[in-house]
């Protein structure tokens, strides 16, 4: 192992020891009682939550009713203000820091734009090379069986035989079933109840309520989630933060297109646009963003990015006029500081 794989190593292991009270225990493993407790914990937690679901009329009800959705946002809003308070402590994040910037780790990068020509060049391909009409058949008799309740899993099988795209298939069905449409209810206390107390929050509030009274109305932010980036708990987990720090959020649906979330922003009258990015998209989706933003009139929107993005790209994204980037372990607070202008 390298020298840095040893540190991790070794401070991993002085983190168990000093932290989670491995050695209060003599033999957890071999004859403790800790594991049986631990055990007993476990399974009165989750039967507290499938006595819930059942309670909602069954797991189906419970989605409708977003129950799932909700208990999987708060917790982790309850997790991210542990982390953000030093509470739950993280390797790397918020103890036993190596001190190295991102800049010393290889990290690979992808050209968003060759990989998507070269994704359309193959559909194409196969497009061109199968039996059309007996395409058109396939994802009619799918349409049919949409609207008379049959069999629609032996169809769509015969229809990814015969090459009909996953998208032609699932807007096949879409003519009938119509397309599901999430809600965006916030989940709102959990940031604030583990927080209240910390300086940093309570800075942020002020720093809120300075802005406040100084544009007659509180700070408003967007947060959207572009491309084909599926993963929104860190979208979430920042629109709830800031929610209980005193700004107006909206949260936008999963899978926008540059316009989408431009719109969205414009017509909400935010004064800034956050953009979460996990998928490697940011170096395509957010100056197309911005530059939609300032043909549409909203070149007054700040844009922020933040997520998985590689130091080494932050430039390109200044340059292309986004106003901050904020990577992992950032604290809310402290962004929220940031963003409003403060220090």
């Amino acid at each position: 192992p390298t020298p840095f794989s040893a540190e991790i190593a070794r401070n991993t292991q002085k983190q168990l020891q000093s932290d989670h009270g491995l050695l209060e225990f003599i033999d957890g493993l071999g004859g403790s009682t800790v594991i049986e407790e631990r055990t007993e914990a476990l399974m009165a937690e989750a039967n507290a939550l499938i006595d819930e679901i059942e309670e909602a009329g069954g797991m189906t009800k419970a989605i409708e009713q977003g129950i799932p959705k909700q208990r999987i946002e708060a917790s982790a809003a309850a997790k991210q203000a542990r982390i953000d308070a030093g509470e739950d402590k993280i390797i790397g994040v918020n103890a036993f820091t190596t001190g190295r910037s991102q800049e010393s780790f290889d990290v690979l990068s992808v050209d968003a734009v060759t990989v998507r020509q070269g994704q359309v060049s193959r559909l194409q391909l196969i497009k061109d090379s199968r039996d059309q009409e007996a395409v058109n058949n396939i994802l009619d008799a799918i349409r049919k069986a949409c609207d008379d309740g049959n069999n629609l899993l032996e169809l769509a099988i015969d229809a990814a035989r015969l090459r009909a795209t996953l998208g032609e298939i699932s807007e096949a069905m879409e003519s009938s079933f119509t397309r599901y449409t999430p809600k965006s209810d916030l989940i709102s206390g959990v940031y604030a109840k583990q927080m209240t107390s910390k300086e940093s929050f309570q800075k942020a509030r002020e720093a809120v309520s300075g802005f406040a009274m100084e544009a007659g109305r509180q700070p408003r932010i967007l947060i959207c989630k572009m491309g084909q980036d599926g993963h929104d708990r860190g979208a979430k987990v920042i629109a709830t933060g800031f929610a209980d720090l005193g700004f107006d959020v909206d949260v936008g649906p999963l899978f926008q297109t540059p316009e989408e979330a431009a719109r969205q922003a414009i017509d909400n009258d935010v004064h800034f646009l956050g953009v979460s990015s996990l998928a490697g998209g940011h170096k395509t989706l957010i100056p197309k963003l911005i530059e939609i933003l300032r043909q549409q009139g909203g070149g007054e929107i700040k844009v922020i990015a933040g997520g998985v993005i590689p130091s080494k790209d932050y430039q390109a994204l200044y340059d292309a006029g986004v106003a901050l980037v904020f990577g992992p372990g950032t604290k809310l607070a402290e962004a929220a500081i940031e963003i409003l202008g403060g220090e």
